[in-house]
């Protein structure tokens, strides 16, 4: 019993601060994508845009007894920018993002 508790308050997405009994009850209540998953508990959404949160949600989703085919909509940055980089970009030039 004591189990159960504890891993209903395991968070999986640490910078929103969800755990596995929200991201739980979302698939409950129907959710059967990351995009759904996101729009209703706000995980994937902090910091890290889902990079340490997004495989166990994945896992979750998958393991779900009404799961159906997980719809991918993640779309990884191409690469890195820093602040710095976008305030120098020219617009529309050559060296814009």
């Amino acid at each position: 019993m004591k189990e159960d508790h504890l891993q209903e308050e395991m968070i999986i997405c640490r910078c929103q601060e969800v755990t596995e009994a929200e991201v739980r009850q979302a698939i409950d209540q129907g959710c059967r994508s990351l995009k759904g998953i996101k729009n209703r508990t706000e995980a994937m959404m902090g910091l890290c845009q889902g990079r340490t949160c997004r495989r166990l949600i994945e896992r979750m989703l998958s393991e779900s007894p009404q799961q159906m085919p997980v719809t991918q909509s993640y779309r990884p940055p191409v690469r890195t920018l820093t602040l710095n980089t976008l305030a120098e970009a020219e617009e529309g030039g050559e060296n814009a993002c």
